[in-house]
């Protein structure tokens, strides 16, 4: 049984968030969703770019990919189409259809902080899978440190 709900309406779609009711989602399609891109900051300022991947072995209609700052953001945000706060600290993206072993649409945004930090840590995680199972999550969730450099970190 999937409990879904809509985290905020979004310029082409809702942003759903949900999980699977039984343990391991018997009969579900399978899917190995991933995360690359890089991260910099300057001056408070947060860029970040994401490319969101299906190792597969099954197609996903559609994703949702939380990234969550360490810092406060700041209350104003102008986010890309797909995209929606939902927290003091979190955003989450829709990701659009991955084909199976194939990459999606990049995700650019850049976010500011509240408060100019010297650093920041960057999480990213798969909040909804498209109903799909992912049996490894050691890729679909990354953690990067992003210091106020203007570098940019890989992830």
């Amino acid at each position: 049984m999937w409990m879904l709900s809509a985290v905020g309406l979004l310029g082409s779609g809702a942003v759903l968030v949900g999980g699977v009711g039984g343990p391991g989602g018997a009969g579900a399609p399978e899917a190995d969703l991933a995360y690359h891109g890089s991260a910099s900051m300057a001056a408070g300022r947060v860029d970040v770019r994401l490319t969101p991947r299906n190792h597969g072995p099954d197609p996903v209609d559609d994703a949702t990919v939380r990234l969550r700052w360490s810092a406060a953001l700041d209350d104003t945000q102008v986010l890309p189409d797909g995209c929606a706060r939902s927290g003091e600290r979190v955003v989450v993206c829709r990701t659009g259809a991955l084909p199976a072993d194939g990459p999606g649409e990049e995700i650019r945004m850049t976010v500011r902080l509240r408060e100019v930090a010297s650093e920041v840590t960057l999480g990213l995680d798969t909040v909804w899978g498209g109903g799909s199972v992912d049996r490894n999550h050691a890729n679909d969730r990354q953690q990067v440190l992003v210091l106020d450099t203007g570098d940019a970190y890989a992830f």
